[in-house]
């Protein structure tokens, strides 16, 4: 398996996360992004599974997303499809 960096947040603070990766192996992608602190509150709405997570990034991040043109594809199913 191989990650492959694909944007980091320039504004962020040290250079740090929001960051979006692409995993050559299961064809999807990973965010780092902040952990929700205040989730009692703001994720009460939310049925999350004990295998799930949630992540927060800012706004900003979405122009860095590559666009489904230039997104790494294989054709391949990710097993996050099987789920």
């Amino acid at each position: 398996m191989a990650l492959h960096l694909l944007c980091k947040d320039p504004e962020s603070p040290n250079n740090g996360s929001p960051t979006l990766y692409y995993d050559d192996e299961t064809h999807s992608y990973l965010l780092q992004g902040w952990r929700v602190t205040d989730a009692a509150a703001r994720l009460a709405g939310i049925t999350i599974p004990e295998h799930e997570t949630i992540v927060e990034f800012p706004p900003r991040l979405f122009r860095l997303f590559p666009s489904t043109e230039s997104a790494p594809q294989t054709g391949a199913p990710s097993p996050a499809d099987e789920r």
